[in-house]
Formats: C-alpha cells, sequence, structure tokens
C-alpha cells in the first residue's frame, strides 16, 4: 500500500511539475530584461556554450538559448534550428524578447540570431561587440535580416 501511495503521489507531483512547465511562458519584457543582464559578458567563440565554458564564451545561439532557458523557455542549439520554434513575425511587429534571424554570409541560409530590445534594436553575442546592442534599422544587419519569431 505505501509503495503505491508513494508511486501515485510521485506521478501528481511529476504531472503538476510537467504541466507547470508548459503553461509556463515568460513575457517578452522578462526575456528582454534577462538578456540585458548579460551586456558586455561572453567572448564569442562559434560553438562555445556558456554553460560549458565556465560562463566565459558563448555564439549568437547559445546565448539566446541561455537567456531563454533561465526563463523556463527551451530553444533549440542551433540559430537555424531556432528559426523554426514559434511563430512568425512580421518586422513591423516586433517586440521585446522576439527572436530576430539574420544571413550574415548571403548563402540563403539563417546562421545568426539575437533578441529584439524595441527601437529597432537587438541583443546579440558577436565577433565584434561581446554580448552587445545592434540596429535593425540600417546598415549591415537590416542587409542582412532575414525573419523573426515569437517563441512565448
Amino acid at each position: 500500500m505505501f509503495k503505491k501511495l508513494v508511486s501515485t503521489t510521485t506521478s501528481l507531483l511529476v504531472g503538476s511539475l510537467l504541466v507547470g512547465t508548459l503553461t509556463f511562458a515568460a513575457t517578452g519584457q522578462e526575456i528582454a530584461s534577462r538578456a540585458d543582464n548579460y551586456l558586455g559578458d561572453f567572448k564569442y567563440v562559434f560553438g562555445a556554450e556558456p554553460w560549458n565554458t565556465g560562463y566565459r564564451y558563448a555564439d549568437c545561439s547559445s546565448f539566446t538559448k541561455l537567456v531563454f532557458m533561465r526563463e523556463g523557455e527551451y530553444l533549440p542549439r542551433t540559430s537555424r534550428d531556432q528559426a523554426k520554434r514559434g511563430y512568425y513575425v512580421a518586422k513591423r511587429n516586433l517586440v521585446k524578447g522576439d527572436l530576430v534571424f539574420f544571413d550574415t554570409n548571403n548563402d540563403g541560409r539563417i546562421n545568426h540570431v539575437g533578441i529584439y530590445m524595441g527601437n529597432g534594436r537587438f541583443i546579440h553575442s558577436s565577433p565584434i561587440n561581446k554580448v552587445g546592442f545592434s540596429n535593425l534599422t540600417y546598415g549591415y544587419w537590416k542587409d542582412h535580416y532575414t525573419t523573426a519569431r515569437r517563441v512565448r
């Protein structure tokens, strides 16, 4: 009887935790605030993951994965796979916390990701600025912008 009670209680607890995890969704503001906390962190190294490098190195997609993970949202590891999550958002409808994607080598494939922060700015890990801000409305990033997704 005790074994059955423990098993039932454990199942209910796990079920509750699982349901809680599935229904939790961070707001765009929470995602943006979390991302902002990493400003200036992580030297960019392609393929690096903060959790495997003593939180010293990251690439663009490991940075976005980390931010979303800390807010209770799972993202795949690569920018190309992250671009398949959530749903499409037109550039004119971007809000804080949306993922923005780029083709930086003009081969027609997504290879960079950042988090939209509002007012045309996004935060990302890049070789130029560690974790820093760039602008979507002009220059390089405007020219290489591909799409956006809302995950939450």
